[in-house]
């Protein structure tokens, strides 16, 4: 089994949702069978406040954001202020391709990501699948 397959992609093509409700390009351009509901911004925000809970508790004065963006893209995101009160935040983005999943972090270029990591990553998709699934899509 690929990696795609594995995280539920289909050959990297648009293909299904594998939830009930469908994010399709009708959607994103405003269909009117979707006008009374939410819009994908309402459904990303709702997606991202599933995804901070996956990695434990937040710590005071932090905020979290974890969530699968369009395409294979992942996006973590933790922001804080520090002792001096200096606002502070990270962003890591994890790029889902069919010769494995790369991380780029800040200033540097995209890594591949393997062991641990890698399985910690997939854990982490898969919680985040499920949580959306069965708390948005059901």
């Amino acid at each position: 089994m690929s990696l795609a397959e594995l995280l539920g992609f289909k050959k990297w093509e648009r293909g299904p949702s594998p939830f009930k409700m469908t994010l399709d390009d009708s959607f994103l351009y405003g269909n009117r069978r979707y006008s009374n509901r939410f819009t994908y911004e309402d459904l990303m925000n709702a997606e991202s406040e599933l995804g901070k809970t996956i990695f434990g508790p937040i710590p005071v004065g932090h905020e979290r954001a974890f969530f699968k963006n369009r395409g294979n893209t992942w996006i973590w995101h933790e922001s804080w202020t520090d002792a001096l009160g200096a606002a502070q935040s990270t962003t890591i983005t994890y790029d889902v391709r069919p010769e494995g999943v790369f991380k780029k972090v800040p200033g540097t270029n995209y890594q591949k990501i393997e062991g641990s990591e890698l399985e910690n990553f997939v854990t982490a998709a898969r919680t985040y699948y499920g949580l959306v699934k069965d708390n948005l899509y059901s």
